[in-house]
């Protein structure tokens, strides 16, 4: 059959051909990727010649062209705009693609080929990059089980195969509950409290989703949904948070024990006392005694300030609906917003009018860029995405040659999961000659047709936030694909881009951006100085909800051998869990709960949720750095886009930090910016 997914793209970039590309295309070229990968594996074991660099690692680096270039789309389009059939390819073909990792890796022929190369790497003559290869092929096929016997390696392909299988279960359970929790009312006044623009975008999203003559607002996939700041109503606040809460109880939280039992054992095997010992040990962090350690010096100042916010406004709460009145989980947004409101004069409605999505985009993120980097963005409407809202952007270097495209995917819609993220379609390589399409996914409402799209300000914080994840994607400068981008430990991806964030409020950004939808005013300089003087508050709420996420993560993978787990309930195993590491407010539940925790059970972020905080020290102690004045930030932006975005991982990350930074990560700026040192 004719498949454009078989060849090399001739768009631009080799943009994939999302115009021809149909469900019915991936099977099969899952099917001959995974074929002509084997075949190329087949040809470097079986050549005769004794292994060297580039009969070996080389030559994997350039196998599974095709089937790279079939994932890459197909693992897009699953999370973005999913349907019936690609969560039955979903399904089908992630046990198979275990499967064929496995036959790679355990390849007794191939990993002695590697461990040859290994063993004499420091005769090979490589250049930094290609010895630091050598190592990372090494380094894959020993985690992956090459040194297992014949019986461990067997039980361990049947773990891989139960663990992808029960991954992708719990993705799209997720993705159905999701869509089943969304909050219906029959009555307008049942959303006093939500703008007229989203009150509008509830009704048309209720005709969308079969509900016509009612309103329909959808969760994301987070505990405490976004609408609790706004809605008047406790009821239909109880409703909302009740229903997010209880998402994937029924089917998930089973599954999550088992695939947390399965990781354990997959743990044991490999040598191990459990998951995270293992997960962490290719991280940054290295040991788990170094997370326990940041975790705990983060937890007692948290709930400390959350305790004294709780009181706060379990007061302001009293003085309005009497004495009795207690803060619950779905109060704590709402009194949140009315007395940052009343303290500071900054109400997140009024913000709005002046954070218009394309004016955030250009005259924001993509105008940041330009002032740090010297990059410039410009659309092209030529190009297709892969759904009619995806946007194509090509970027320019300060020298006016081409880096690369960038597509934006800014709209929630039913056939998209929750959250945001940046995926790569192509990835840079001077090997393979390929330079990057990177996409960044987001969930923002989408507004009734006609009306402009109104930002909150943590849309404008997520705006900045994943255009760092693109840039880190688009600055890659590197030999192979191993390397490229966000190839990076997985407790150091978000730190570019954490470090984007800082440009949203700097001022020269934000007067570019902040202007009125409708008269182009700037946003008062009353309003910018009341939102900095607020930025702390709150502080403890979002780390307490954090921690709570990132330690029941830890908890859970924590448990040593499978075994230990049978029986076990998972929301009794929650519930102790976030005691007793002494995040337990009844008033703040964590960001995720085990039922819906896809970041831990159906992606890769297992025993690394603290991730995001580990690496936001690091983006901390780089903002500080950023800001002392001791070069333009021009420069300095060349000194980071050089020494650590270029790099990927191509180098030691903390390596890469220290040459940027001049020194170690200190934690301090992160204890200052939270709220929880002096």
């Amino acid at each position: 059959m004719s498949n454009p997914l078989f060849e090399r793209s001739a768009l631009p970039y080799q943009l994939p051909p999302f115009a021809e590309i149909r469900e019915e295309h991936y099977v099969p070229a899952f099917e001959r990727g995974m074929a002509e990968q084997l075949g190329e594996v087949a040809g470097i074991v079986g050549s005769g010649e004794a292994p060297t660099f580039a009969n070996t690692v080389v030559a994997l680096e350039q196998s599974g062209e095709l089937l790279t270039r079939v994932a890459n789309v197909f693992f897009n389009i699953s999370g973005s705009d999913a349907s019936a059939g690609t969560d039955a390819i979903d399904a089908e073909m992630s046990p198979r693609l275990a499967a064929h990792r496995d036959a790679i890796y355990l390849d007794a022929g191939l990993f002695a080929r590697v461990e040859t190369l290994y063993q004499r790497r420091d005769e090979l003559g490589l250049d930094a990059e290609g010895g630091r290869l050598v190592e990372e092929y090494y380094r894959r096929f020993v985690r992956a089980g090459a040194r297992l016997d014949a019986e461990g390696q067997r039980r361990l392909r049947e773990l891989n195969a139960e663990l992808a299988t029960a991954a992708t279960e719990f993705r799209q359970n997720i993705m159905t509950d999701t869509k089943a929790a969304a909050l219906v009312v029959d009555k307008a006044e049942d959303l006093v409290g939500l703008a007229p623009a989203a009150v509008a975008a509830a009704a048309e999203n209720a005709g969308t989703l079969g509900h016509a003559g009612a309103w329909v607002v959808s969760l994301q996939n987070v505990s405490n949904q976004p609408v609790l700041a706004e809605l008047a109503d406790r009821e239909v606040r109880q409703r909302v948070m009740t229903a997010s809460l209880g998402r994937g109880a029924s089917g998930n939280n089973d599954l999550a024990i088992r695939i947390a039992a399965l990781r354990a054992e997959q743990a044991t095997l490999l040598g191990y006392p459990d998951y995270a010992a293992y997960s962490v040990a290719d991280q940054t962090a290295k040991t788990v005694e170094a997370v326990d350690e940041m975790l705990g010096r983060l937890v007692p100042p948290a709930v400390g300030n959350a305790e004294r916010e709780a009181a706060e406004l379990s007061a302001a709460m009293q003085a309005s609906d009497g004495e009795d009145a207690d803060l619950r989980s779905w109060d704590w947004q709402f009194w949140s917003e009315k007395v940052r409101a009343e303290r500071f004069s900054v109400d997140g409605d009024a913000l709005r009018p002046y954070l218009e999505l394309d004016r955030v985009l250009r005259d924001g993120v993509f105008f940041a860029a330009e002032q740090v980097y010297g990059i410039t963005v410009l659309e092209r409407d030529d190009l297709v995405g892969y759904h009619p809202e995806v946007r194509v952007f090509e970027v320019f270097d300060a020298d006016g040659s081409a880096l690369g495209l960038f597509l934006g995917d800014f709209f929630t819609r039913p056939s998209k999961r929750g959250g945001a993220w940046m995926n790569e379609l192509v990835s840079q390589s001077g090997l393979l000659g390929t330079r990057p399409v990177v996409v960044n996914n987001l969930n923002i409402v989408k507004p009734p047709a006609g009306e402009p799209a109104l930002l909150t300000w943590d849309n404008v914080r997520t705006l900045f936030h994943e255009f760092g994840h693109a840039l880190h994607g688009l600055f890659s400068d590197v030999q192979y694909p191993s390397f490229s981008g966000t190839e990076v430990p997985r407790d150091f991806v978000e730190f570019p881009s954490q470090v984007n964030e800082m440009w949203m409020d700097r001022p020269e950004v934000l007067a570019n951006y902040a202007k009125h939808y409708e008269t182009g005013e700037p946003m008062p300089a009353e309003l910018i100085e009341r939102m900095a003087t607020a930025r702390r508050f709150g502080e403890g709420f979002r780390t307490v909800e954090y921690l709570g996420a990132a330690l029941l993560d830890w908890a859970w993978h924590r448990v040593s051998g499978g075994e230990a787990l049978a029986g076990t309930d998972a929301e009794t195993f929650e519930d102790e869990a976030l005691r007793k590491a002494g995040v337990s407010m009844a008033a703040i539940p964590p960001r995720y709960r085990t039922g819906y925790f896809a970041h831990i059970f159906a992606s890769g972020y297992a025993a690394g949720y603290y991730s995001y905080i580990w690496s936001e020290v690091l983006d901390a102690d780089t903002v500080q750095w950023f800001g002392d004045g001791a070069a333009s930030i021009r420069a300095k932006g060349e000194v980071f886009r050089r020494e650590l975005l270029a790099m990927g991982g191509s180098v030691d990350p903390m390596a890469a930090f220290e040459s940027v930074r001049g020194r170690a990560p200190e934690i301090e700026p992160l204890l200052i910016r939270r709220g929880l040192s002096d």
